[in-house]
């Protein structure tokens, strides 16, 4: 009984070991910096902006759903 405990507390402390080695290779390091050359990947994709939409244009696909939701609703009503 010893024996079995003995060599699985042994397996668990070589999988805590692995386990630690794989995370620290995977965390970024904060130390390196952002560009290291002309051709550095970019780290990260540049958010695209939503653009801003006029009075005229949320008029416009106000009154759309108004019309697609008016229609969902009949049908669903007539379905019944």
């Amino acid at each position: 009984m010893r024996e079995a405990l003995q060599i699985l507390i042994e397996e668990r402390d070589r999988l805590n070991r692995a386990i630690d080695i794989l995370q620290a290779e995977s965390t970024p390091t904060r130390s390196a910096p952002a560009s290291s050359g002309p051709k550095a990947k970019k780290a990260s994709k540049k958010r695209r902006k939503r653009s801003d939409m006029s009075a005229e244009q949320k008029a416009a696909v106000s009154a759309r759903m108004k019309k697609y939701w008016a229609q969902r609703r009949k049908a669903k009503a007539k379905g019944k």
